[in-house]
């Protein structure tokens, strides 16, 4: 009884997640997901990887790697947790924690905030370059202060969690 209880529980994880792909996209997990389910019990676990990895040639997977990668899910690997893990490295979001850190190392002074000649400088510059429509829809949707400041608390949390309710 104990793996349907854990199936359960792991299928009650995010109900919106199949809304982030198209059929096509599910129809190509499921099948990932069921090359991976090595034993066809709907769940992947570590012997599944250990097994997944040697059929494509890699014999001597580390358990401490394995673990890892079965501990980025917050319970049992079923389908639906397979799809969201996806989901959540696809979207590109880093979590909130790590693109606030990002934009402290430009705020040494740790006011909150930076000047926008600044950030449009690094985003029009530096490796992956904003154009010109890119910058101005980004300060379309996070006007700086009048002083010209840019709240990057409030840029983090957009990017990590949407919009408020109320703008919705």
């Amino acid at each position: 009884m104990a793996p349907r209880k854990a199936k359960r529980r792991a299928a009650e994880g995010s109900s919106n997640v199949f809304s982030m792909f198209d059929q096509t996209q599910i129809q190509e997990f499921k099948e990932a997901f069921t090359v991976i389910d090595q034993n066809r019990d709907g769940i992947i676990d570590k012997d599944d990887l250990r097994e997944t990895f040697a059929a494509m040639g890699r014999l001597n997977v580390k358990n401490e790697e394995l673990d890892a990668m079965i501990k980025e899910a917050s319970g049992p690997i079923n389908f639906t947790v397979f799809l969201t893990m996806f989901g959540e490295k696809l979207k590109g979001a880093d979590p909130e924690d790590v693109i606030m850190g990002a934009f402290k190392v430009l705020d040494p002074d740790g006011k909150g905030s930076i000047k926008k000649s600044f950030l449009e400088e690094l985003l029009t510059t530096q490796c992956d370059r904003f154009t010109h429509e890119e910058i101005k829809n980004m300060w379309a949707a996070f006007p700086p202060d009048v002083a010209g400041n840019v709240d990057y608390k409030s840029i983090c949390y957009i990017i990590t969690h949407g919009e408020d309710k109320e703008g919705e």
